[in-house]
């Protein structure tokens, strides 16, 4: 896959539904590109960790996307389930069923929330710093220096990264999950009047392999996703310093939507296309 860039020299649209209608071109032209990139990275990543300067470059990435974004995980994964026990609380209050707050939180946190606070946490953190980082490389011409020397800068630079957060993303989507339970359990415990052991035991009656699964699932799909946005716009980064600015905003912004999308896919797809 080539990644050096020509300039593209266009004649403006002669009106607004000509606008539109290469808006709409380009749009699904870099879904294709960052599907591609995506495909490409994952395919050749055993055969770059045979190499021992690849193990270490995907090991820096390992740390960076989990090391790293640990302090991150850890508050916003205490302070959300501690949000869920207590709207979900007050809610089951008004009906005395705060015997099932437990339930409300695992299932919450398994099937949705986990993975989604954990994709976002990585975008924000990760993603943003892998577009900028490959967008000042492209503007300084290094990308296109490893072309010339025959270097696959899919293999070299997307690779590691992609696989990075494919790994990650599912660890720390498990450990969000485990504090946001613990953290609704210290709400239930100390501002509801639900025991903790109570509060753990209706928790874990309801917590199954399928809603482990399905979270862990698209917490790996929002990893995948997030590394192939950032490293096709950092590829993709023109206009020096004020493109790198841009190219890191796009990627927060695009795997922020892709993740809202493919979390609902998801979930349609388990749990009502093929429900079991």
């Amino acid at each position: 896959m080539t990644l050096t860039r020509e300039p593209i020299y266009a004649d403006a649209p002669s009106g607004k539904r000509e606008a539109l209608c290469r808006r709409i071109v380009e749009l699904f032209s870099a879904v294709g590109r960052c599907g591609r990139l995506a495909v490409e990275s994952l395919a050749c990543l055993p055969g770059v960790l045979a190499r021992r300067d690849a193990r270490a470059a995907f090991l820096r990435q390992l740390y960076a996307a989990g090391i790293r974004t640990l302090p991150v995980i850890t508050v916003v994964g205490l302070f959300t389930g501690m949000i869920l026990g207590l709207q979900v609380g007050l809610a089951l209050r008004r009906f005395n069923q705060e015997l099932y707050l437990g339930a409300a939180v695992m299932l919450t946190l398994l099937r949705e929330m986990g993975p989604f606070v954990t994709g976002i946490c990585l975008s924000a953190c990760v993603g943003s710093a892998m577009a900028a980082e490959l967008g000042t490389m492209t503007v300084n011409d290094e990308v296109a220096a490893l072309e010339i020397m025959s270097i696959s800068p899919v293999r070299y630079l997307a690779a590691p990264r992609m696989g990075a957060l494919l790994v990650m993303a599912p660890i720390l989507a498990f450990y969000a999950c485990v504090l946001g339970v613990v953290g609704g359990g210290l709400v239930a415990q100390t501002q509801l009047n639900v025991a903790f052991r109570q509060y753990m035991s209706s928790a874990m009656s309801i917590a199954a392999t399928k809603d482990l699964f399905v979270g862990l699932l698209k917490a790996g799909i929002f990893g995948v996703v997030i590394g192939a946005v950032s490293c096709h716009q950092g590829f993709s980064t023109r206009l020096g310093a004020v493109g790198v600015g841009r190219a890191t905003q796009r990627s927060v912004i695009i795997s922020f939507l892709l993740i809202l999308m493919l979390g609902y896919m998801v979930t349609r797809a388990f749990y009502i296309e093929f429900s079991l």
